[in-house]
């Protein structure tokens, strides 16, 4: 007979391993169910369901109408090179531009520049990219193709008094124009 000290024999319990499960399991469809619910997100802008969004620019540097690549001449040129090279305070020491025909190279050549740090300006208009080829009479400062109806500033430090060469090719008509200043 069994004495009222003896340990009596345990069964196993899985009641307290199914609780733990099932509580696990509710945790994780909370988590879940909260973290998808967030990621749905509802405003009301003003506009109606049914209306299509209009495409916004807001890319300044490309130009809305096509007509703005074609190149110009005379007074129109003139016009754009004032637009895209506006006065500037600082002392201009060259500016060129002008027409290039289709496949066509142009080599100009600046003032005499006195040693110091320069600002080159570069600007083009057309439907192709231009290239810009700036040396002085021992390196290649500038070497670069321009995308039109953008403008870069290129920053060069020039050690001695010298004059740059100036190589400008399109392989499309196209407009282009630089500006030399000092800073």
């Amino acid at each position: 007979m069994p004495t009222a000290l003896a340990p009596r024999p345990r069964r196993p319990s899985h009641g307290g391993d199914l609780t733990a499960v099932a509580l696990t399991a509710v945790a994780i469809a909370t988590v879940l169910g909260c973290g998808l619910s967030a990621c749905e997100y509802q405003y009301d802008d003003g506009r109606s369901a049914g209306s299509a969004p209009s495409p916004t620019f807001t890319d300044a540097a490309l130009p809305q109408d096509p007509a703005l690549n074609q190149p110009v001449s005379g007074a129109e040129l003139d016009r754009w090179v004032g637009e895209v090279l506006p006065a500037t305070q600082a002392q201009v020491f060259h500016t060129g531009s002008g027409l290039l025909d289709a496949g066509a190279t142009r080599n100009e050549t600046t003032t005499q520049l006195p040693s110091g740090t320069y600002a080159l300006t570069l600007v083009c208009r057309s439907t192709r990219r231009v290239s810009f080829t700036i040396a002085d009479k021992e390196s290649v400062l500038v070497d670069l193709s321009l995308r039109c109806g953008t403008s870069r500033v290129n920053v060069v430090q020039l050690a001695a008094d010298t004059v740059l060469s100036v190589r400008i090719e399109s392989l499309a008509a196209a407009n282009f124009g630089y500006r030399v200043s000092r800073l």
